[in-house]
């Protein structure tokens, strides 16, 4: 079974969740608006994927930061992550072997089915 987290109005996470639905995968939906992320998880997930790839720069969040307390080393961008949630990109996907983030459909095929 996935774990898909995300925000469900997100374009993105309904792309991954109809491809999953679509390929009758099952999983449990993790809404970061209600449900928040806590330090643990995040860093279970570096430990798959690098900070660069689960850090969403293109976010709100970040992009509302001034250039002098934008996030700049990996326990600052963790913080920001925890805090607000918007800041990782989406869909973060949990499965037995790994971790993806974003939808790729030919990535979710490879690692997925």
């Amino acid at each position: 079974m996935l774990n898909i987290y995300g925000i469900p109005n997100c374009d993105t996470v309904q792309k991954a969740i109809k491809w999953v639905k679509t390929n009758e995968i099952e999983y449990e939906f993790h809404d970061f608006k209600k449900e928040g992320i806590t330090e643990k998880k995040v860093k279970e997930w570096l430990k798959k994927v690098p900070i660069e790839k689960l850090f969403n720069k293109a976010s709100n969040p970040y992009k509302e930061l001034t250039s002098d307390v934008k996030p700049s080393t990996p326990e600052a961008m963790i913080k920001l992550m925890i805090t607000q949630p918007n800041s990782i990109k989406r869909p973060v996907i949990e499965f037995e072997k790994g971790v993806l983030v974003g939808f790729k459909e030919e990535e979710y095929l490879s690692k997925l089915i």
